[in-house]
């Protein structure tokens, strides 16, 4: 393996080269019915469809072999599935010798295939091997051209393509072998210069992402210790507030009620503030979340009935449908719980008076969809992928409610990704919103 490419994508450009050899395949059969049948230029057909079946063979083979034991990380995997994959860009160049030679040597166009697979291969080798295997086809085809122009091996003249057998004209095979070969090189040569060179600006874009993430991580550190303290200040405050206001410390009169409502009021605000930022903090820096399995109709029915009140209160019905068939999931249950918790509580506060805000779960194989809707005053178009960023908050939110921390999607975004699931949201002006959650069932 290059030293300029990392492991998870050589591992990714491993399985591409095996999906090129899918399409390689049926390229292969294609061919040979559409010359034999449409062109009617005589083929020796059984050779060549046997080759197309040795490579998917041998494909499905690194296939199964790669899927097995993906999830090892060790760094002496990655080294045997380097040899692996020499291995099988040897075996391709050696059952394209094979087609060339079958299908007419040196005259057949498609011996410049072997470009391609030079360019293939200095993506994923190191330049030596490249090289190494740009010899190894130089050397195919050399011993292909020498034998049939010796007549060792029969030659298969593509009559109907060509109008004179070209493999006993010794000018003709020094031309074309000399073309060849120096394209074979040379496309090496540049291709292992262009990836190399392109590595070296990812691996330099890796580093400074990492870095960044390390800067990202003490900059979380500090927020936490900092909102922490924050908190406990707060909750004094509010500790010291809420006996005066009650009359404890003795009557107050209307001024003084006033300003220490409004006191209480700012200062729980700034506590709920707080303690969501904390939240997706916490969830940041964590780098394992402890996960179990656990009722999901549960959960929604424990999220449904935290807001409960605060629906009644502004007359909204909160529908519910769940899938008969999704019962127990695989995740982190509180999360999960406070997730679906905040989007109601967005969904309720930003909906009409005497509304109605729907959450559907749907039962889809693997994972489980969760739907809430509702009629709302929705978000703007163009403003829906900003929305889950943190602190943002859609405008017409703001025009109708000046406060809020802009943290609730962040976090639902940040556990819903925890267990590898996705989120999106969808959105008419006007209209309501739709936010949609997909999690995996294990």
């Amino acid at each position: 393996m290059p030293k300029y490419i990392s492991e998870e994508s050589f591992v990714e450009r491993v399985y591409w080269l095996i999906k090129l050899r899918w399409v390689a395949v049926i390229s292969i059969i294609f061919a040979v019915s559409f010359a034999g049948g449409i062109l009617k230029i005589p083929l020796v057909l059984f050779p060549l469809y046997a080759i197309a079946v040795i490579i998917a063979l041998y494909n499905l083979a690194f296939l199964i072999f790669l899927t097995a034991s993906k999830n090892k990380e060790s760094r002496n995997w990655f080294l045997f599935v380097n040899k692996v994959t020499n291995l099988q860009i040897t075996l391709d160049l050696f059952c394209l010798a094979i087609l060339i030679h079958y299908s007419g040597g040196i005259e057949n166009p498609f011996i410049f295939y072997f470009v391609f697979h030079m360019i293939i291969a200095s993506t994923l080798l190191s330049r030596r091997a490249s090289f190494l295997q740009a010899s190894f086809a130089v050397g195919l085809f050399f011993s292909i051209v020498i034998l049939e122009y010796y007549g060792i091996l029969p030659h298969y003249c593509l009559i109907g393509f060509i109008s004179q057998d070209q493999h006993k004209n010794f000018i003709y095979i020094l031309g074309v072998y000399f073309v060849f070969v120096s394209a074979l090189y040379i496309a090496v040569y540049m291709a292992t210069s262009i990836t190399k060179r392109l590595r070296g600006h990812e691996k330099d874009l890796r580093m400074a992402n990492e870095l960044l993430n390390e800067k990202d991580r003490i900059k979380s550190e500090y927020v936490l210790r900092v909102s922490h303290d924050i908190k406990e200040h707060l909750a004094a405050i509010q500790g010291c507030i809420e006996p005066v206001y009650s009359g404890i410390t003795g009557a107050l009169n209307k001024k003084q009620e006033d300003l220490l409502l409004r006191a209480g009021q700012r200062t729980e605000k700034l506590i709920f503030f707080v303690k969501a930022l904390l939240e997706i903090t916490r969830i940041k820096l964590s780098k394992h979340i402890e996960m179990d399995y656990f009722s999901l109709p549960k959960t929604v029915a424990s999220a449904i009935s935290f807001v409960e009140a605060k629906a009644k209160d502004k007359g909204i019905i909160v529908d519910c449908q769940i899938a008969p068939a999704i019962d127990k999931i695989k995740g982190a249950q509180i999360y999960i719980e406070e997730t679906i918790s905040n989007i109601l509580i967005n969904s309720l506060k930003y909906s009409r008076e005497n509304g109605r805000v729907e959450i559907i779960l749907k039962d889809q194989g693997n994972t489980v969809l969760i739907q809430v809707t509702d009629n709302g005053i929705g978000i703007p178009k163009e403003e829906i992928p900003k929305i889950c960023q943190e602190f943002y908050r859609a405008s017409n939110a703001k025009a109708i409610e000046k406060t809020g921390t802009g943290l609730g999607l962040s976090i639902a975004k940040q556990v819903v990704e925890r267990h590898n699931g996705r989120i999106w949201i969808e959105s008419d002006i006007g209209k309501g919103c739709t936010v949609s959650i997909e999690l995996p069932k294990e």
